[in-house]
């Protein structure tokens, strides 16, 4: 996705997600909830850490305020991605949401609940309309967000 320069005062919404489907009900959600941020897909985990560290074509992308991160993705796994997000000094401050279509016992079960990394886990619903009624959720308790870093 293209990375373009936006306004202070938007958000710079990192969403971290391989599945066309689940991408459209966001993008859809933001749409229609008229959500002011910019918001930058990322279809893989290898893309992840290039827009992350600022390589190949994300070599101009912008600080994100938050990471909103699927864990089943492909190239690099999403656990991996979460590790290097918040390992990285000018970026442990960053939010990361970790969008989880497995069940809560399986996600308390991985090495990820254990390590702490993530900031909070949301359960992506199968049903679209249930979908888009968390993401809208979502956005009134965190997508209003203050910058929180300098690009």
């Amino acid at each position: 996705m293209e990375c373009r320069p936006s306004p202070t005062d938007e958000a710079q919404i990192v969403l971290i997600e391989d599945n066309p489907g689940d991408v459209r009900l966001f993008e859809e959600a933001f749409r229609d909830g008229q959500i002011n941020n910019q918001l930058h897909i990322i279809p893989d985990g290898q893309a992840a850490l290039d827009f992350i560290h600022r390589q190949d074509e994300y070599e101009d992308a912008p600080h994100p305020d938050i990471v909103l991160l699927d864990l089943n993705l492909p190239r690099v796994d999403g656990e991996d991605v979460l590790h290097e997000i918040k390992h990285q000094p000018e970026l442990d401050d960053v939010p990361v949401i970790v969008l989880s279509g497995v069940d809560e016992d399986l996600i308390e079960s991985r090495d990820l609940d254990h390590d702490a990394d993530e900031d909070a886990v949301i359960e992506k619903p199968v049903d679209p309309d249930e979908f888009l009624n968390v993401i809208r959720e979502f956005d009134t308790f965190q997508l209003s967000v203050v910058r929180t870093g300098d690009d």
